[in-house]
């Protein structure tokens, strides 16, 4: 998905300018027009920071429109996950096309040297998981805790936190958050 182009088109749709969504946002006008020009990858935690200027979710920003007649499905097969992650980071949603869920359930891979950017994640909600494969450093307020495989975490969403894989290996999470803010 061309992501900057998107952006743009969502922009316009909501009769926004760059500067607007920017002021809204909390982000430069820089920061929007090198998005929408591709000329940089925003994270997940700076596209977040984005729509939120609109207002709309990740899942919202990166769902393609399905028929509304269709009947609810039970089983997503792989290729159907919604990426939502950014850079090298995979963050494969489950029901993206679910009405009205009550939580966000993804498999997310890391990979070395991969992380969920510079700034801390901050959002209302609860969020858990557990790592299948690898190792991952997680960051929960002032306090970083290694995860090798088998390892779980759980903890309220609104304390700043990040996602590292400073290690040799691919690192893949089972993944939790309410509410369902992707």
């Amino acid at each position: 998905m061309d992501v900057g182009a998107r952006l743009k088109t969502i922009r316009k749709l909501k009769g926004l300018s760059q500067r607007e969504l920017a002021k809204r946002a909390g982000v430069t006008n820089s920061t929007i027009s090198m998005i929408e020009k591709n000329s940089v990858s925003p994270s997940v935690s700076s596209l977040k920071k984005v729509l939120a200027g609109i207002p709309m979710s990740l899942v919202e920003f990166f769902a393609v429109d399905t028929p509304a007649d269709q009947p609810r499905k039970v089983v997503y097969r792989t290729d159907e996950l919604l990426d939502i992650g950014s850079n090298e980071v995979i963050m494969q949603l489950v029901g993206k096309d679910h009405p009205d869920r009550g939580l966000s359930f993804l498999r997310e891979t890391y990979p070395p040297a991969a992380d969920t950017g510079p700034d801390m994640l901050s959002h209302q909600g609860e969020e858990a998981g557990i790592v299948v494969q690898g190792r991952l450093e997680l960051t929960v307020g002032a306090e970083i805790h290694i995860l090798d495989t088998g390892d779980s975490y759980y903890f309220e969403s609104s304390q700043p936190h990040r996602f590292n894989n400073p290690f040799d290996e691919p690192c893949v999470l089972i993944s939790a958050t309410t509410p369902a803010n992707f």
